[in-house]
């Protein structure tokens, strides 16, 4: 069975030695790189299952490498963890509106950075026998086996965690879900995020398909309303 390859793109290099001795170990193969320049080629070369991306390098940082990520249509739908030193709120949303699947603060814990890479290959790897139909009302479908939205025909990619937070809700048209349902669900149960990184989601959702699909049930959560 072939190894999932993860790519570690960070500009300390006892980082770099840590994460991929602890990688290999737990029997992935690791491409590594000290700067974002570089990091985007060796993504483009070997299409890794996984990116684990610092955000502070020199020359590119790692916001700017992963906005370039999501332009390449052949890697967009690579996960993004990103590690980094900065544990402030707003680079902790800035990372999630451009597409991240988690974000870890250093110095870094081994045992969680391992957990949480399983939980998203985990994800990502979904069996297709597992997923639910597509769900259509009216003018919208959302199609669960591309994972594209489609509006009067139209077609809109979302990013893997939006389309995730859009196809729960949708499952439950009518339903109110509380943010913690929707964090359970989209990003596991054992995953340490915040609530906030729901409400990022929803906004960049209602940014490319409307207001009108999705309310906000105050102090409670999120509810589909039904056409």
């Amino acid at each position: 069975m072939t190894k999932p390859v993860i790519l570690v793109v960070d500009d300390e290099h006892d980082i770099l030695d840590l994460v991929e001795y602890n990688l290999i170990k737990q029997g992935y193969d690791v491409l590594t790189s000290d700067n974002g320049r570089d990091g985007i080629q060796l993504a483009k070369a070997h299409r890794p299952a996984l990116i684990l991306l610092d955000i502070m390098m020199p020359r590119m940082d790692g916001h700017q490498v992963c906005q370039n990520l999501k332009l390449e249509p052949d890697l967009k739908d690579i996960p993004v963890i990103f590690l980094t030193a900065r544990s402030d709120e707003q680079s902790e949303v800035r990372g999630l509106e451009q597409g991240a699947d988690d974000y870890l603060t250093k110095p870094i814990s081994i045992s969680k950075l391992m957990s949480r890479i399983k939980a998203v290959l985990r994800r990502v790897r979904e069996p297709a026998d597992q997923v639910k139909n597509n769900i259509i009302f009216e003018n919208l479908t959302i199609d669960r086996d591309r994972y594209v939205v489609l509006k009067n025909n139209h077609e809109i990619r979302l990013p893997r965690k939006e389309f995730e937070v859009l196809f729960l809700l949708a499952s439950h048209a009518g339903k109110v879900l509380s943010r913690q349902v929707l964090l359970n669900e989209v990003w596991g149960a054992n995953i340490y995020v915040i609530d906030r990184t729901v409400d990022v989601h929803v906004r960049k959702i209602r940014e490319k398909l409307g207001d009108s699909l999705i309310e906000t049930v105050k102090g409670v959560g999120y509810r589909f309303k039904k056409p």
